[in-house]
């Protein structure tokens, strides 16, 4: 005979646990992107509350399915407070040196990264090269007219 604790009843906790089907998880990527398009709705809308919720919602199902939330969706919200970004209002964008950066206006939470498609800068930013000497490596060019510039063989 077991006992229980308690009189009560045993009641399970949290969702569904077990095996993903193909379906389970493309249903929630399809529930993610609808869930997005509501907050960004609700954000234009004027309720960021709302809009706040719903990425919410959208963050919790990817964690519920072990489905990363895609990095274009990912780009328009907070990973600090979920808020929907709308440039001026929520957020504060930044680029330099082909790196952006985003401040959220909410949570004060930054967020860089690199512009998609730009060309990684050659020289790090701040490096000077005026003053300093040249090289002094010399090409194979300029050795052979060196050379030849010593004077007569004596043979």
């Amino acid at each position: 005979m077991r006992h229980s604790h308690s009189s009560e009843p045993r009641t399970r906790r949290g969702g569904r646990r077990g095996f993903r089907t193909p379906l389970m998880i493309s249903v929630a990527r399809e529930r993610m992107a609808i869930l997005i398009g509501r907050a960004e709705a609700a954000s234009r809308g004027g309720e960021p509350g709302l809009s706040r919720r719903y990425v919410q919602l959208a963050r919790r199902i990817g964690t519920r399915y072990n489905i990363r939330i895609p990095p274009l969706l990912k780009d328009r919200f907070c990973q600090g407070c979920s808020t929907f970004f709308r440039e001026g209002v929520s957020v504060r964008t930044r680029f330099n040196a082909g790196k952006r950066t985003r401040t959220c206006l909410t949570c004060g939470r930054l967020g860089r990264g690199r512009i998609r498609g730009s060309p990684i800068p050659e020289e790090p930013r701040g490096f000077r090269t005026e003053g300093l000497p040249e090289p002094l490596a010399v090409s194979v060019d300029e050795e052979e007219d060196v050379e030849e510039e010593e004077g007569p063989e004596d043979g």
